[in-house]
């Protein structure tokens, strides 16, 4: 093979492809291939390459520094000349267009309590749940592509999929398919690449529309019958395909829960731990970009894990069971932010819209400003019919324990309004500085105790913000029951009502406290309602107020360099 050359800008998406011509039974296998690539300030980065089928090997990069790359294979057979020890280069200028990281690259914040960007800006995590998104139950593209589309025009952030071992369903369930069958031949005997190149147009598109793939490798079960090592190479070829993209990775699904038919759950929960957390260890060790990883649990990441030092951040589920999962979600949400190591907390999924009893639209309110104003740093939603991809003429059918979860159309469930109405929350609270608010029950009387979800839910920023999630009052017909405590001496707040389900927005006025309190006025309707309260002084809202801070500083910066100078030229010239 003749020595690479390659010409490129930033940030352009790079792919090429290595063929050998030494012959493998079992090329899959047989070979393992990584791509050494030496940017030009030096550091070097080990690229693992995706089996493209027969004797061809792909990789994908993207450089983000000027210069020339220099780059050479290492092939596990080093006897083949044609794969082990070739080298090229990258010629790359700079894209003027696209001077900055991609904005989706996430990381945590220097406090461990939220989610930033590449640019480090806050980054708001509402997700979607797509489980069996990368099937073609989810027909691509006109399907998949006007779901993305909804989405987006909603503002969600994040689609949460799975890389073709799809829970509620047995090894090998031709529901799992896509456009080019299923993403392992039987026995796990390797993997289908044709599978992963219809899935990669569909995590390409997500990308292009600014939504954020959450991808897990697999559900929970899995492991037991394709082994670790099995596992490794699916999570190996995970990473080679779209590591190059902006994703998160998601070690497993209700990584502890044993298979729905298990007669020794136990053992298989302590066999599961355990082997993802290795599983979670070596995704860590092997992905070049560095990517945030979490588990999705049957409760709580930290317990799907025995080394939580694996998570980035930490996933939580808090059960479909209405109300009570409400409570559950206060409490996961509650003991997770005290938990040492500090890491931030999203609420991965509660309460699918549509799922069983009690988890309608109002609920879905209920749970995602609970959830918000508990300390999460991120919510994600799910609608019954969506998650499994339902559709009129085929629906999804039995799980392995014979129920059936139900069989509303994906683009009926689609519509629900309850994905409205929490896109509608997160556009509220991207107002203010929404990464600094924290729970501060004691700021509202009568106290409650226990996580009740009929008891309004408290955060704020002392001195510049509060905001109230009620419920509903327990008895419209009577006098106001609550008042705002802890008001600050010499803060004045104004004071409006939020509908939840519209965005309206509904003034109060400026409140005058007595001795710290102020009693709650009547709510607008018998329904839910949030309760603003804004530091008057505040002349922008508080996010923008906060960005214009970040851009002055940003603009000072070669400023104060240029002072620095002058100031060490004037020592140096009186020396």
């Amino acid at each position: 093979m003749h020595k690479l050359s390659l010409q490129s800008t930033t940030h352009q998406l790079l792919e090429w492809t290595y063929t050998s011509d030494k012959s493998y039974d079992d090329p899959f296998n047989a070979i393992v291939l990584d791509v050494h690539i030496t940017a030009p300030s030096g550091s070097v980065w080990k690229i693992p390459t995706f089996w493209r089928g027969a004797l061809c090997w792909s990789v994908r990069f993207i450089p983000t520094e000027e210069g020339l790359y220099h780059i050479k294979t290492c092939c596990s057979d080093r006897r083949n000349p044609s794969l082990h020890h070739l080298t090229g280069t990258i010629e790359v200028t700079r894209d003027e267009k696209m001077h900055t990281q991609p904005q989706l690259h996430l990381s945590v914040s220097e406090n461990k309590h939220y989610l930033q960007d590449a640019n480090q800006k806050p980054f708001f995590w509402l997700a979607d749940t797509w489980w069996m998104g990368l099937s073609n139950r989810l027909s691509f593209p006109k399907d998949f592509k006007k779901l993305t589309q909804d989405r987006k025009e909603k503002g969600f952030s994040v689609i949460q999929l799975v890389a073709g071992l799809f829970p509620d369903m047995d090894h090998f369930d031709k529901r799992a398919q896509n456009e080019s069958g299923l993403a392992w031949e039987e026995k796990y005997a390797r993997i289908n690449p044709h599978y992963f190149d219809k899935a990669d147009a569909r995590i390409a598109h997500l990308v292009q529309s600014g939504l954020l793939p959450c991808i897990l490798g697999a559900w929970g079960y899995y492991i037991h019958e394709m082994g670790e090592k099995k596992m490794k190479q699916h999570w190996r070829y995970i990473i080679a395909r779209w590591g190059v993209y902006p994703v998160v990775w998601c070690i497993a699904g209700e990584g502890a829960m044993p298979y729905y038919l298990s007669t020794d759950g136990p053992k298989e929960r302590d066999k599961q731990i355990k082997i993802w957390t290795k599983i979670g260890h070596y995704i860590k060790k092997i992905d070049p970009y560095r990517h945030l990883l979490t588990m999705h649990p049957t409760d709580s990441g930290r317990t799907q894990v025995s080394d939580e030092n694996v998570l980035d951040f930490n996933m939580l589920q808090a059960g479909h069971s209405g109300y009570p999962s409400v409570e559950n979600a206060m409490r996961l949400i509650s003991e997770d932010t005290h938990i040492n190591p500090t890491m931030p907390t999203i609420m991965s999924e509660v309460n699918y819209e549509g799922i069983m009893h009690d988890t309608s639209a109002e609920v879905q309110r209920l749970t995602f400003w609970t959830s918000m104003l508990s300390g999460a740093a991120g919510f994600s939603y799910g609608a019954n019919g969506l998650w499994q991809v339902n559709t009129q003429t085929n629906p999804f059918g039995a799980s392995p324990h014979g129920g059936t979860w139900g069989n509303t159309p994906w683009d009926e469930a689609m519509e629900y309004q309850g994905s409205k109405h929490i896109a509608l929350a997160k556009k509220f609270l991207e107002n203010y500085v929404w990464w600094k608010i924290t729970p501060h029950q004691e700021w509202i009387s009568p106290k409650e105790t226990s996580y009740n979800y009929k008891a309004p839910r408290v955060a704020g920023i002392p001195c510049q913000l509060r905001i109230v999630y009620f419920y509903g009052p327990v008895h419209p017909w009577s006098e106001p029951k609550y008042a705002m405590e802890n008001l600050e001496e010499g803060v004045r707040y104004k004071a409006f009502f939020f509908d939840p389900r519209t965005a309206q927005k509904y003034p109060i006025g400026i409140i005058t406290a007595k001795n710290g309190q102020w009693k709650v006025p009547t709510l607008p309707t018998f329904d839910d309602w949030v309760l603003v309260l804004e530091n008057t002084k505040a002349s922008l809202p508080l996010a923008e107020e906060e960005n214009i801070k970040r851009q002055s500083f940003q603009k000072s910066v070669p400023l104060i360099k240029n002072i620095l100078r002058k100031i060490k030229q004037k020592i140096f010239t009186g020396l």
